[in-house]
């Protein structure tokens, strides 16, 4: 068995283990708002999640503490790394303090521009966790909060795949991609938003669900729920979203793609039971034998790795 044989499934290991916990943030969210459309009407309570939000909440926080537990084992997070989470995530909750022309909400383009700028994973994390801070601040906290705090960081998540497809595309290209998808969510923000609650609404109208109604009623529904109460707000905080990012989007991205250039990890630590392979210039009668498992460093750029550093860690591995 060569050496680099249990380094392999370490990192993989690794990484398998990361992935399932975002998959299961996502599970979960998608089991907490589509559950009540499986219940049936004497099982609904009188008020939408009044007794499941503290579990969901508290699910949701236990994920996010685990993932970013998993990211630092792996090397793939530092101490700068959580602090630069941290500190964005305490800038946007403040960010949602303000009141923006048209109902906007500087919250969402920060969160998608850092989600472009560093990845996925950091973008679903900022999410989760810039909520938390705005509904501290501001004395938010509900049932509606971990709703709240699954739908941005689904947000964020999602500007982090937009970001790895325009990385490498000009500027300005970049930012209008972001502004429309900024502009998208704006919708889809309130929409799945209005999820947490519209099920349990049963007053019998065409606005209104009731258990057993087909799926072509339940769209229709909702769909003229949707538009008589929130399309008008939507609309004007997606085109806030747009503007801001259209306006700021440039100074700010590139300074988050740098961060996140600097930040990037450009070795992992793996754990392997070979001993340690002995510089060229260093006699091997000379070293002891080492006896059980080690750690040795793999160069692993990352995708936001800069086209320099990854020539140079090519350039490391062939020699």
């Amino acid at each position: 068995m060569t050496a680099t044989a249990p380094s392999s499934v370490t990192s993989i290991v690794g990484r398998t283990r990361s992935s399932a916990v975002y998959l299961l943030v996502l599970l979960v969210g998608l089991a907490a708002f589509l559950y009540p459309f499986w219940l049936p009407s004497d099982a609904l309570p009188a008020e939408a999640h009044a007794g499941d939000a503290p579990l969901v909440a508290a699910a949701v926080g236990a994920l996010a503490v685990a993932a970013v537990t998993l990211e630092v084992r792996r090397g793939t997070m530092n101490g700068a790394t959580v602090a630069l989470l941290g500190m964005l995530s305490a800038l946007a909750g403040l960010l949602k303090l303000l009141d923006l022309p048209g109902g906007g909400s500087g919250l969402f383009f920060l969160v998608i521009l850092a989600g472009a700028a560093f990845g996925p994973r950091f973008g679903l994390l900022l999410g989760l966790t810039s909520f938390v801070v705005s509904a501290v601040l501001s004395s938010g906290i509900g049932p509606w909060l971990p709703f709240q705090m699954l739908t941005l960081g689904w947000m964020g998540a999602g500007a982090g795949f937009v970001g790895l497809a325009t990385a490498r595309a000009p500027r300005r290209v970049e930012v209008g991609v972001l502004a429309l998808y900024g502009w998208v969510w704006g919708f889809v923000f309130g929409a799945v938003m209005n999820l947490w609650f519209w099920p349990f609404v049963r007053d019998g109208s065409d606005l209104s669900w009731a258990p057993g109604m087909g799926l072509g009623d339940t769209l229709h529904n909702y769909w003229s729920f949707y538009v008589a109460t929130s399309f008008a707000w939507d609309a004007a905080g997606a085109l806030a979203n747009a503007v801001i990012i259209v306006a700021v989007g440039r100074p700010v991205l590139s300074t988050l793609r740098r961060y996140a250039n600097r930040l990037s990890p450009v070795t992992e630590l793996v754990a392997t039971d070979q001993p340690p392979r002995l510089p060229p210039t260093t006699p091997l009668g000379d070293q002891p034998p080492t006896r059980g498992r080690t750690w040795s460093t793999v160069a692993v750029p990352s995708k936001t790795t800069s086209p320099s550093r990854r020539a140079m860690l090519r350039g490391t591995r062939s020699t």
